[in-house]
């Protein structure tokens, strides 16, 4: 957001190159997709999360000492790439370490995370210097660039690489010295084997019709997702709040306040209700977000509905922010790291990645020329797009709250 303030500080603004810049992260994240499932397979989950890390700090401080719009699209891109690498990675290692009755839970909390620094850099952005902002933002890189030395390897991925002496120990270490890690070894062990008398899975078998459950449920959820319009939304919400007559400073404050407790909300609910029902309020409240919005920009055209056009903008916006972050900000990355079996893992896990950077290139890059088609327009499209997501997780998705990964992924897997 303050980055692209920064852009336009440095020398030009016509609206195609500040489109490109506003997308050009989204593009470093697709390169990082691309990857991001084979890295994790050849080099452990742990190692190519401190790739991501190291791509992630050269990024910021790219930002932080550019001379040039140049450097702020060299940075832009290294953070892109780092962040596609994460976006599979993190999720997938996550729920190949939590217990499974803590699963939502632990994947939620990196969530939570998330939204917290990204709520915390929107509130304080308003107060210092893009340049200040961007060296803040490189901190959490470094720290876990230096803590990712002493955290364990997923014991699921040793277990794959026939390194049984550490699974255990990390397995071991990870459940207490004092855990009884029989059951839990052996299941693993057993699903291993099991998948390990099927061939070598490639890229084209991702497609096989055995897969086809899980492929439909992965791809769909992040398709939507992003087509929903919360990608537009969070990069030029400064632009949307001016464009609807509320201070970008107020809205943005605001909004990051919300988001919070809204995020605990949800990490404390994850493994109680369930991943459809989350899922289904906030597509509700994403569909219902976006045609308010849409709303108040026709109402901008009536004279005497024209004073109402802040307040449900601002509500809109609000709205959005808060239904995507309690269930489709965070769950379809949960459900993917859940339902897709160890042996094409890395096949899905890149393919959904991309899909995933390829739509919010398509959607931020897009946005500016849609509001200069049309401001209701475009969130009447958004809106359409969350009633979709609704019928989408109701008729399709499974609930795979309190089962293990193996549960989950023999009972989308027939063959299994």
């Amino acid at each position: 957001m303050y980055i692209l303030v920064a852009f336009l500080s440095t020398g030009y603004s016509h609206n195609v190159q500040y489109s490109v810049f506003g997308s050009i992260m989204t593009i470093g994240g697709m390169v990082g997709a691309i990857f991001s499932g084979r890295m994790a397979d050849l080099f452990g989950r742990r190692r190519t999360m401190w790739v991501s890390e190291v791509f992630c700090s050269a990024g910021w401080l790219s930002i932080a000492f550019a001379k040039s719009a140049l450097w702020l699209d060299i940075g832009r891109l290294s953070i892109g790439f780092g962040i596609g690498i994460t976006c599979y990675v993190v999720p997938v290692y996550i729920a190949e370490i939590a217990p499974k009755n803590h699963r939502g839970s632990f994947v939620s909390a990196n969530q939570l995370m998330g939204t917290f620094g990204l709520a915390l850099v929107y509130f304080i952005g308003t107060f210092i210097s893009w340049r200040a902002l961007a060296m803040i933002s490189a901190i959490p890189s470094v720290v876990q660039i230096i803590g990712l030395f002493f955290i364990p390897e997923s014991p699921r991925w040793l277990a794959k690489c026939g390194r049984k002496k550490e699974f255990e120990a990390a397995l071991k270490r990870l459940r207490g010295e004092d855990a009884d890690i029989s059951e839990e070894a052996a299941d693993i062990k057993d699903y291993i084997e099991t998948l390990e008398q099927q061939t070598e899975a490639s890229f084209l078998e991702l497609f096989h019709r055995r897969y086809a459950n899980s492929l439909i449920v992965g791809v769909g959820l992040i398709l939507l997702q992003q087509l929903g319009g919360n990608g537009p939304i969070a990069y030029y919400s400064s632009n949307i709040f001016e464009a609807a007559g509320v201070s970008s400073t107020i809205g943005l404050q605001i909004s990051s306040i919300t988001q919070i407790p809204v995020s605990i909300v949800g990490l404390l609910l994850m493994d109680r209700s369930g991943r459809r029902p989350l899922l289904l309020v906030s597509a509700s409240g994403m569909c219902f977000s976006c045609f308010l919005i849409g709303i108040s920009f026709c109402f901008k055209e009536f004279p005497h509905l024209k004073a109402l056009t802040p307040f449900l903008a601002l509500t809109g916006v609000l709205v959005a922010a808060t239904a995507f972050t309690i269930g489709m900000g965070g769950i379809p990355w949960i459900i993917m790291s859940e339902i897709f079996p160890i042996n094409v893992k890395a096949q899905a896990g890149s393919l959904v990645t991309l899909v995933h950077w390829s739509i919010s290139w398509l959607t931020t890059y897009t946005f500016n020329f849609m509001m200069k088609w049309s401001s209701a327009g475009t969130f009447f499209l958004f809106s359409g797009v969350g009633g979709l997501t609704v019928l989408f997780v109701a008729k399709l998705v499974p609930e795979t709250k309190g089962r293990t990964l193996e549960e989950i992924q023999a009972s989308l897997t027939p063959f299994l």
